[in-house]
């Protein structure tokens, strides 16, 4: 329930940085600019995002006669979870992983590397699949494109409100120095409070998909074992095609070998995740 409460917590906050800039550029204008931008680009992005994501990552439909296993898995999770059955995916790497995208359940589907099949027994990834359909179940697309389309407006009206500090200073300087000061600032603090929300959010989210996971097969070893299985596998061996921006998805972070990127994070940290897990009583 926390979490939860803290995604929609989250989500206003971010909602209210968009009115903020938008207000403070351009008044009532402003604020219908940012919120035509936020609808059409949370349009875009929640019906046609997932399309895009598996031709990135070139994954292909992973067959009956191919994976049987992985098909009678995910249709028990699903039917036990009370979903539609998802469409099975496979991605060519061997960076063990997986992801859940879709823009509703009934459209949902899930990928998992070739990697993470090699990698894991039966049980943890079935714990991995309880995970993924968690996603689906809790709505996780919907909220983290939101999330996404708003950090988005965010920066693009940064932008717009340094072009607006730069050529609108020298006009009326006594009377709107308090006003381009506040600009500036939105244009240096905007963009990364921005993403400190949004990173936020998505770690809310894998919390509450670990947790929706572990109950959906009354157990939370197996998923803290794959947790840990995933951690090292993705550290040795971290994805190198796609992009930083669709970490989020994955399970465990694809690029946390890559530098910079550890530090800003999309997923809490693993042994903070196998913690709970463990602590979960069923």
């Amino acid at each position: 329930m926390w979490n939860q409460i803290k995604t929609v917590l989250l989500l206003g906050a971010l909602s209210g940085l968009v009115l903020a800039i938008g207000g403070l550029i351009g008044g009532k204008s402003g604020l219908t600019i940012a919120l035509v931008l936020a609808v059409l680009m949370n349009f875009g992005m929640y019906f046609f995002s997932h399309k895009l994501v598996l031709a990135m990552y070139r994954a292909r439909p992973a067959t009956k006669s191919e994976y049987p296993q992985l098909h009678k898995m995910i249709k028990e999770l699903a039917k036990q979870i009370g979903l539609p059955e998802p469409k099975l995916y496979i991605v060519p790497t061997m960076t063990p992983n997986a992801f859940a995208t879709g823009p509703s359940p009934k459209k949902a589907v899930v990928a998992c590397t070739e990697g993470i099949l090699q990698l894991l027994s039966d049980k943890e990834l079935k714990g991995v699949l309880a995970h993924e359909l968690s996603h689906v179940k809790n709505r996780d697309m919907l909220v983290t494109t939101i999330a996404a389309t708003l950090a988005a407006v965010i920066s693009y009206l940064a932008t717009m409100a340094r072009y607006a500090a730069l050529f609108g200073g020298s006009r009326d300087r006594d009377n709107n120095g308090a006003n381009i000061f506040a600009l500036l600032a939105l244009v240096i603090f905007a963009p990364i409070a921005a993403l400190l929300l949004q990173l936020a959010i998505s770690r809310s989210r894998e919390y509450l998909a670990d947790e929706t996971g572990a109950k959906t097969i009354n157990d939370g070893l197996p998923l803290a074992n794959a947790l840990n299985k995933l951690e090292r596998g993705n550290k040795a061996q971290p994805l190198r095609h796609g992009s930083p921006a669709t970490s989020s998805l994955f399970i465990v972070n694809p690029f946390s070998g890559n530098g910079l990127v550890s530090l800003f994070s999309t997923h809490p940290p693993t042994q903070e995740r196998v913690k709970r897990l463990m602590e979960m009583k069923f």
